[in-house]
């Protein structure tokens, strides 16, 4: 491909992000990679190339932009001279071209984030190892990343292709951004431990936990995702760990889903807006509305109620977003008290401080 092919094909992926935004469609990562599926003449360093603008585009965007032209104009000023129209290049410029402004994110989510709306929000994120210590110790994979100083188990910088690599496919280590790793230990779980993973998703932190727990005790993981939470079994057995079982929830029928079962920790990792994890999926500010982000918090709000009927006395809950907005975070964390907890301790994770994607993390314990 010529450069000019080059930024004509990121402008045709740009234009698929942003009607994906629009209407809630899949993900940046997900279009590109279908984009070269039909494309088999673009070498690798043809896919890394467009890849990057692609993703330059979106982070130095706050506002989304009207098409992919606009976007690729006001965030690469430097590729202005491939628009000349010829083979496979853009077409040539008109004198009123719409061109993107810069930005961080759309101006009503600046408000809001106040003083977290920093630059690092949408810098390149590292890639995150946890050592998995069922199987392996941290001092013996030190090859695959850079010893985290905070967290006993974390590796940083790992290589791109390690989920190829046999460390990872023996169970050695799994993919998990070192904020997540946080979360897993402010729960602190004891073996033995009834622990109820509200929200697992795909089950990272179940993981953690029964690492952490020595895989003694037990970890009921649920989910009204179905689709993700059934990449957890392959995952347990991988690691190790047997001590999981997964739930499938119904939404508004999650209690019915324990059978009266009261855990010694209940983990609320809440869906949430995730403009800590910018980093990651940097479009996702072009997906977030105020609308959007008002179901959620009620959604942040029934979870919390659900988790809290879950803890036996003398427990603990732990209520985490990755999101840096005080509406998920601190503002949901206030409501713990009058149920019945007392607060332990709170923090805000952000990329700038501790090199981790944005997160709030807050744990209570009932008397």
């Amino acid at each position: 491909m010529t450069p000019a092919a080059r930024t004509q094909a990121a402008i045709e992926i740009l234009d698929q992000v942003i009607e994906s935004a629009r209407s809630g469609g899949a993900a940046a990562d997900v279009l590109i990679a279908r984009y070269f599926k039909t494309r088999r003449y673009a070498g690798s360093k043809d896919r890394r190339a467009v890849r990057d603008v692609v993703y330059d585009c979106i982070r130095s965007l706050g506002e989304m932009p009207i098409s992919g032209r606009a976007a690729v104009l006001g965030a690469r000023p430097d590729l202005e001279d491939h628009f000349g129209g010829e083979g496979h290049a853009p077409a040539s410029l008109s004198a009123d071209e719409p061109r993107a402004e810069p930005g961080l994110a759309p101006g009503w989510l600046l408000k809001r984030l106040g003083e977290r709306a920093d630059p690092a929000l949408l810098e390149r994120a590292p890639l995150d190892l946890r050592v998995n210590s069922l199987k392996a110790r941290r001092d013996d994979l030190l090859h695959l990343g850079d010893p985290v100083g905070d967290l006993p188990n974390a590796l940083t910088n790992a290589p791109d292709d390690i989920a190829r690599r046999p460390e990872y496919l023996q169970g050695l280590v799994e993919i998990q951004d070192r904020g997540s790793q946080h979360i897993v230990q402010t729960c602190a779980p004891r073996a033995g431990a009834t622990v109820i993973d509200l929200c697992a998703g795909a089950g990272g932190k179940s993981l953690g936990l029964a690492a952490e727990m020595a895989n003694t005790g037990s970890i009921l993981a649920s989910d009204t995702d179905w689709r993700r939470l059934g990449e957890l079994p392959a995952r347990a057995e991988r690691a190790g760990a047997n001590i999981i079982t997964p739930v499938r929830l119904n939404p508004g029928e999650e209690r019915d889903a324990f059978d009266g079962t009261r855990a010694d920790i209940v983990l609320i990792d809440a869906p949430c807006s995730g403009t800590g994890t910018w980093r990651r999926n940097p479009e996702a500010k072009w997906r977030l509305t105020p609308e959007r982000l008002e179901r959620l918090t009620g959604l942040q709000r029934h979870l919390i109620s659900v988790g809290a009927s879950l803890v036996k006395p003398g427990g603990a809950l732990i209520y985490a977003v990755c999101s840096l907005l005080p509406e998920e975070g601190a503002r949901q964390a206030d409501r713990l008290p009058a149920e019945g907890f007392s607060e332990v301790s709170r923090v805000t994770l952000m990329p700038q401080i501790g090199g981790s994607d944005g997160f709030f993390i807050a744990r209570f314990e009932m008397a």
